[in-house]
């Protein structure tokens, strides 16, 4: 098992955010990689921990071919864009966005004169050529809730081998995943494997194994 500690990387940013990159894969960042980030898993190719500065927000830009998910930890985002146009998301709502060979263009808004924080991720899309998409997820309760990944069968996630899931734990909680993963804590600490980690803390390894010391949102990211 290995740890990446997010304060040991480069914090860099652009627009109205400040951002470290944690996961910058090679099929998507070829030669532009920060140093010490890592290869993602399965098709997930990017993970950023960012933070919106006071009434930030990242201007419009597009996407094709891509399938964003932001995670909110603090604070709220107001979305602006071509799905779901003036959707807001706060306490720990995730929203997820299918570009496919339609793309979508957005802008995500911090309306407040605080800061927040937001966890971007990113996976390339199994089949080209799909139609863009959006869904919005809020967590209840504690346990591991699916927010991207699984059949073609189903509409309530985009469909992908590679899945991932988000964790609300409460102190004592436990959750296990077998196989390959990529875990990250945004909130709080627990012992994982054996071993102490907390907030900004990304893990690879096999076979997951987390216990919440207190209460921990986790992410974690692994294949079917």
């Amino acid at each position: 098992m290995e740890i990446l500690h997010r304060d040991d990387l480069k914090r860099g940013g652009f627009g109205g955010l400040k951002e470290t990159r944690m996961v910058m894969d090679r099929r998507v960042f070829e030669g532009r990689a920060n140093p010490g980030t890592w290869e993602g898993i399965g098709n997930f190719v990017f993970l950023a921990d960012a933070r919106y500065l006071p009434k930030g927000e990242t201007g419009h830009h597009s996407h094709k071919e891509i399938d964003v998910l932001s995670v909110m930890v603090e604070g709220r985002l107001a979305h602006e864009g071509s799905l779901k146009h003036g959707q807001s998301m706060d306490g720990h709502d995730i929203q997820a966005q299918r570009a496919g060979g339609e793309g979508f263009s957005h802008n995500e808004v911090n309306p407040d004169d605080t800061e927040n924080r937001m966890i971007q991720l990113w996976v390339l899309p199994e089949r080209a050529g799909e139609p863009a998409g959006y869904k919005l997820y809020q967590p209840k309760g504690t346990k591991l809730t699916r927010v991207y990944g699984g059949s073609t069968d189903q509409d309530e996630t985009f469909d992908s081998h590679t899945l991932i899931d988000v964790g609300l734990l409460s102190a004592g909680e436990k959750v296990a995943v077998d196989g390959p993963f990529l875990a990250y804590v945004t909130r709080g600490s627990g012992h994982i494997n054996g071993e102490t980690v907390g907030d900004g803390d990304l893990i690879r390894g096999e076979n997951l194994e987390f216990k919440a010391v207190e209460p921990t949102q986790l992410i974690v990211v692994h294949t079917d």
